[in-house]
Formats: structure tokens, C-alpha cells, sequence
């Protein structure tokens, strides 16, 4: 990551109230929408004078990052995307929260949502680690206000482009990787999600043998796909190939991806900025400092 880094800014970007010792939220402020907080982002980017951004960001962030793309096309050049649900709750999934709700703590209702059940009942240390960062580090009331929100999102209604459908289908306009582990509890929703994405621009990888957040379970591969997709954007062409990417190159799309965007670094020099919203796996927006390719799915 550390090389990638020498290249890039990075600016991390919580949710309101989801900082770590952060205070309560007075009771007469109106937690924002999914929507209102990807309208916050361009303010973001006023600040810090910032024309565009590679996204990266995990469940609850990946989905407003992908509202703030859809929107403000200019402003993202790329998007990582970590256990993107693009649909709204369902109704059966709603009640089974609520039932959730009576009978778990809002820490183990998180770690639920974060964790698939194999790791819950095997992995003793991570969940306890997880669970003492939610409890002690994040704001309960504030949390709880922002996994309502969460909860009550819209769907994305983006639409996958077919010959002689919906010409004004709504998609995203950059390069997506979007990323799950195969054993994640959102890895159904993030299949829908990328059944919905535009094949030429996107890819999906589905990681084996990991849990519920890549970053935390599998980060050399999670490292490793962001360096290529980057590449693929034509940013840090003299850098190393790795092993993932070196496999990936066979693939039809990686070979279309560079022929079509060979190396131009010219704006490597003064650096591109990388948007880090973290919202699921810090559970927290609150700011602290080209050619077309072929989807593939790809397991590693």
C-alpha cells in the first residue's frame, strides 16, 4: 500500500457523529439520508480543492459513494466498491432486522451485518476486537442513528445497458471494481449489484476463502486488485506487477483494458486524490485533512 500511497493523497471522510469519541448529536438534529450525505461530498472536495476522486469505500460508504458518482460524474475518475448493496431493504429483510433488533444489542446487530455466521462462531478474536471498537470507540446513539438511516436507504435504480433498451438508463460513468468475499453475508446483494452495473466498465471479484471484509481478512490480494485497477486508469505504469495482476492479464478484459488505457501519467506528477469512506468497517461525513473494458468475474 505504501507504494501506491507515494502517488496519491488520501482524504477520510466519516459519517456525522460516527468519528471515534465523537459527542451525541443533539436530539433536534435530523440525521441525513443516504442521499444528503453523497451531497455532502462535493463540499468535501471544495475544501480540501480537489477536482476529482478514485473512491474507495465499504457497505454503507460504498453506496453513498456510488449515489455521489452518479450525480457528480466529473468529479470520480474510479470506484472500489466493498459489499455494495445497490437495492433498497426489502420487506422480509426489514422485519427480520426489526426481530434482530429486540433480542441483539446494537454491537451484535453490526457485527452481524459485517460478519458472515461461520466467522462469528469461529473467529473468537476478530468479533471481539470488532466488538469492543463498536462499543467503546463509536457513539452508540449516534451509530444507531446512522444504521437507521442506512437502513431506510433508496434503491440506486442504475441499469445495466442492453441493445435497444432504456437509452437513458441510469449507470455509472467511471471505471467500478466491486469487491466480496465468498463467504461475506451481503455477497447475494453484491452479485444483484454488479448484475446491474455497466459489463464494459466494471469488474467483479469475488475473493475465496474470505469473510466479511476483504480489507481486514485477505488485504495483500484487497491491495493488489486496487494497485492493477489503478494501473488500468493508466496511474503507475512503471510499478511492479503483482501476482494477482499478473493473473489477470490473461483475461480478455485486462488485455483490452491495456491496450486502451497504455500508460499516460501526466497528471501523475502532482498526484490524484483517493476518497476513503470507510463507513461499515469504521462505522461512520465529517472530513480530516479513457477507453472502455470488459467486466470479468474473477475469484482469487
Amino acid at each position: 500500500m505504501h507504494e501506491i500511497m507515494q502517488h496519491f493523497a488520501v482524504c477520510h471522510v466519516d459519517a456525522p457523529g460516527q468519528q471515534e469519541g465523537a459527542s451525541t448529536l443533539s436530539t433536534e438534529y435530523t440525521y441525513p439520508s443516504m442521499d444528503q450525505l453523497s451531497e455532502t461530498l462535493p463540499m468535501v472536495l471544495q475544501h480540501f480543492s480537489l477536482k476529482s476522486v478514485i473512491g474507495m469505500a465499504v457497505g454503507a460508504g460504498a453506496n453513498i459513494l456510488t449515489r455521489f458518482a452518479l450525480k457528480h460524474p466529473d468529479m470520480v475518475e474510479g470506484l472500489v466498491l466493498i459489499n455494495l448493496s445497490a437495492h433498497a431493504e426489502g420487506f422480509l429483510e426489514r422485519a427480520a432486522q426489526k426481530i434482530t433488533s429486540w433480542t441483539h444489542a446494537l454491537p451484535d446487530t453490526v457485527i452481524s451485518h459485517l460478519f458472515g455466521k461461520e466467522e462469528i462462531q469461529n473467529n473468537h478474536e476478530l468479533i471481539s476486537t470488532f466488538r469492543h471498537l463498536i462499543t467503546n470507540n463509536i457513539n452508540q446513539s449516534n451509530l444507531q442513528q446512522f444504521v437507521k438511516s442506512y437502513k431506510s436507504r433508496r434503491n440506486l435504480e442504475i441499469e445495466r445497458p442492453v441493445q435497444g433498451g432504456n437509452l437513458n438508463a441510469r449507470m455509472l460513468q467511471c471505471p467500478a471494481l466491486l469487491i466480496v468475499g465468498d463467504n461475506s453475508p451481503v455477497v447475494d446483494a453484491v452479485v444483484d449489484s454488479n448484475s446491474r452495473m455497466n459489463p464494459t466498465t466494471t469488474t467483479f471479484l469475488k475473493m475465496a476463502d474470505c469473510g466479511g471484509l476483504p480489507q481486514v481478512d485477505q488485504p495483500g490480494k484487497l491491495i493488489e486488485a486496487f494497485k492493477y485497477f489503478i494501473q488500468g486508469m493508466g496511474y503507475m505504469p512503471s510499478a511492479s506487477m503483482t501476482r494477482l495482476a499478473r493473473s489477470r492479464t490473461a483475461s480478455n478484459s485486462s488485455m483490452e483494458r491495456n491496450r486502451n488505457r497504455s500508460g499516460t501519467n501526466t497528471d501523475e506528477q502532482r498526484g490524484r486524490s483517493h476518497t476513503d469512506v470507510s463507513m461499515e468497517s469504521t462505522p461512520g461525513a465529517e472530513h480530516s485533512s479513457s477507453g472502455p473494458t470488459h467486466s470479468a468475474e474473477l475469484s482469487c
